[in-house]
């Protein structure tokens, strides 16, 4: 690998841990008050965050991935799809629109329960990405391993258990404003809807070592619930 192709990926690498950041800034902070605002900007949120989404689906399938690895090489193809996540989800942060309003804001003993839910988020998101390899996530490292399923840790429970997280500590907050809200629902439809084409993908990728698997790891995010 050249110095620049060092350079690009570990800038990626960057601008991910920083978008991340920059979203839990807003979501812990800005979305966090219960100001001015209006019900009627979810709707330009979600078609906001639908770019966000669209990237991620339509990078994943194998046809588009094929594509791309004539235009770039395929060492960076990884890296190339981080670069543009991270820059569309910095995006739906700057230009999301004020929802408003609180719908509930507990304290005491309930606003501990509500901690504690989302701290098992933030451990299962944490423990998720480390069972996948958080350097290969962000496109630092190459993908080496795409002959190997993972199926340990968190994914012996559900099969997607980062999203788990995610859900958790999106809709865990004690004090649920409705930026929160609109926030979390929105990623949280994307990503049940996104499961069975991601499955989809797997199946392809794994063959009959997924299809044990999903036999034997029956709930794709909420145990006994989907």
């Amino acid at each position: 690998m050249t110095k620049f192709n060092r350079l690009f990926v570990w800038l990626g690498g960057a601008l991910f841990a920083a978008s991340l950041a920059v979203c839990a800034f807003r979501y812990l902070f800005v979305w966090g008050s219960s100001g001015d605002g209006q019900v009627a900007a979810v709707a330009p949120n979600a078609l906001l965050f639908g770019l966000f989404a669209a990237h991620h689906s339509v990078f994943a399938r194998e046809r588009v991935k094929e594509r791309l690895a004539h235009l770039v090489p395929e060492h960076l193809l990884r890296s190339v799809y981080v670069w543009t996540a991270s820059v569309l989800l910095l995006l739906v942060c700057a230009l999301w629109q004020p929802v408003g309003g609180e719908v509930y804001h507990v304290t005491g003993r309930r606003a501990v329960v509500h901690a504690l839910v989302q701290l098992a988020g933030v451990w299962l998101i944490a423990a998720s990405v480390r069972a996948i390899d958080p350097l290969e996530l962000a496109g630092i490292r190459p993908l080496t391993s795409r002959d190997a399923l993972q199926i340990t840790g968190p994914y012996r429970w559900v099969r997607h258990p980062l999203y788990l997280g995610w859900m958790l500590a999106s809709f865990g907050a004690a004090h649920m404003t409705g930026d929160r809200l609109a926030f979390a629902a929105i990623t949280s439809i994307y990503l049940i809807a996104a499961v069975p084409w991601e499955e989809r993908s797997l199946r392809q990728s794994f063959g009959e070592d997924y299809a044990t698997y999903t036999r034997r790891v029956k709930w794709r995010i909420v145990p006994f619930v989907y």
